[in-house]
């Protein structure tokens, strides 16, 4: 199996079994990889550990659950995996910046922690052919000036009708010749 099957096996894997005692060992078990070499995987390919993978669905599940039904904050701590409402209620008030009773009563903001889809783009490995050249010493010239947003529409024509009507425009022909070489 390779490293992107394999990992998205696993994050399959882990929904299904979101709210039950899960480790490294079931997981890496699961796609038929050495524990060590599937986290280390693991963390290199997504950016953090299967456990923090599993704490952090388990906080985004349990928030949106929290919002959505009338469940208890205990049997949210007990649902996915904490012994006691108080390691719970610190856990969610780390992820999601506010504790439960917040979020039910002010309606606080939570945050989400989409489950992980993996794609792998590879970019480059193309041959380009160049050359450096040597140039003679040519001068840049530039014009600028700032605009209001709000007045932009109107006052940027008039400042390109203002530079070409004073000659300035003629400086391009200068730099243009360069471009063919």
């Amino acid at each position: 199996m390779e490293w992107v099957e394999a990992i998205s096996e696993a994050v399959r894997y882990i929904e299904s079994h979101i709210t039950e005692d899960i480790t490294v060992n079931d997981v890496a078990d699961h796609v038929n990889i050495s524990p060590f070499y599937f986290q280390k995987g693991f963390s290199i390919l997504c950016g953090y550990s299967i456990m923090e993978y599993v704490r952090n669905r388990r906080m985004a599940l349990a928030g949106e659950e929290l919002v959505a039904s009338d469940i208890t904050v205990m049997e949210l701590a007990m649902k996915y995996g904490y012994d006691s409402p108080d390691s719970f209620t610190k856990a969610f008030s780390r992820f999601h910046g506010n504790t439960p009773l917040a979020v039910r009563k002010n309606k606080a903001m939570i945050k989400i922690f989409a489950p992980l889809k993996l794609t792998i783009s590879l970019k480059g490995g193309y041959i380009m052919d160049y050359r450096i050249a040597k140039k003679e010493t040519f001068t840049v010239l530039c014009a600028s000036k700032k605009f209001s947003y709000e007045d932009a529409k109107r006052e940027i024509p008039l400042f390109w009708q203002e530079h070409y009507s004073s000659g300035k425009a003629s400086c391009q022909k200068e730099v243009n010749k360069f471009d063919s070489l």
